[in-house]
């Protein structure tokens, strides 16, 4: 038998496989939710702006972390591990949950294309923007994920 050495442990990258299905999950909730909410209930929900705000202000928010990260590393700062942990952490659960959320707003939206009842439109609209800022939030969130790998110091010589 030959002896291997161990490897080290690591974290792999957010595989792409789970965002499809996060996005197939959502745009399968979205879809269902207009039908469910007209047959047992008087009206279905109504897409305001403050999802979409709050969607591109997160995406924001960690394009701006991941930059910041980025550079810090590139530098060859020093960043706590456990604030490293914690920014790997909040951008893969970040990726996961906007993916999920942009399906989700995203098959709302089509369900409602073509509809001729009150606000569809609306909904349609405003559904498919919060549909582009959920993909915005799970972008800046990859991105984030990325800016947090560190290069083996062995492959830059």
């Amino acid at each position: 038998m030959i002896d291997r050495p161990p490897e080290e442990p690591h974290v792999a990258p957010t595989p792409f496989g789970a965002l499809a299905g996060c996005v197939a999950a959502g745009l399968v909730g979205g879809w269902a939710l207009r039908p469910l909410t007209q047959a047992y209930a008087d009206s279905s929900p109504v897409v305001t702006w403050i999802p979409v705000l709050a969607l591109a202000f997160v995406a924001v928010v960690l394009g701006a972390v991941a930059w910041a990260t980025r550079r810090t590393i590139a530098r060859r700062l020093y960043l706590d591990p456990h604030r490293a942990v914690n920014r790997l952490v909040l951008a893969k659960a970040c990726a996961l949950v906007g993916a999920l959320v942009a399906g989700g707003y995203a098959g709302y939206a089509l369900a409602w294309l073509g509809m001729s009842a009150e606000l569809a439109e609306q909904r349609s609209i405003r559904g498919g923007l919060a549909a582009l800022a959920g993909l915005a939030m799970c972008g800046a969130a990859l991105l984030l994920e990325r800016a947090c790998r560190v290069r083996d110091d062995d492959s830059a010589t």
